[in-house]
């Protein structure tokens, strides 16, 4: 089933509409937006929401799947839409590693010690 942004507030006002929507790693079927070589960025992430109980994919009013590279802009456009938590999901890329999509591989290790050092006091 697919769903378009445009039919949330029908769907919300006749309590056929889910709480919580998918966030879903997927292959990209746009080019353009900001990743236009699709060979260096070939995902993107699309939304799912429950209709009735059934999974809808969101649409565009254009017919084509909504899809979103930037996971900021998306929680934006999740929250404007009225969803105030979701999951996530991400089959396509190994765990542990970093994405071709991510510009922030800088984070601290994830073996840091037990007890902070002592803080040092100036005299």
């Amino acid at each position: 089933m697919t769903i378009t942004q445009a039919d949330f507030p029908y769907l919300r006002d006749a309590g056929r509409l889910g709480e919580y929507a998918v966030v879903y790693r997927c292959y990209r079927t746009q080019a353009g937006g900001g990743f236009g070589d699709q060979d260096k960025h070939p995902f993107a992430w699309g939304v799912l929401a429950y209709v009735d109980g059934a999974v809808a994919r969101i649409y565009s009013a254009r017919g084509l799947p909504r899809e979103w590279t930037d996971l900021t802009r998306l929680e934006k456009w999740m929250r404007d839409q009225g969803f105030w938590y979701w999951w996530m999901r991400n089959d396509l890329e190994p765990l542990g590693q970093n994405t071709v999509d991510s510009e922030i591989d800088d984070f601290p290790p994830a073996n840091l010690p037990d007890t902070a050092p002592p803080l040092q006091t100036g005299k």
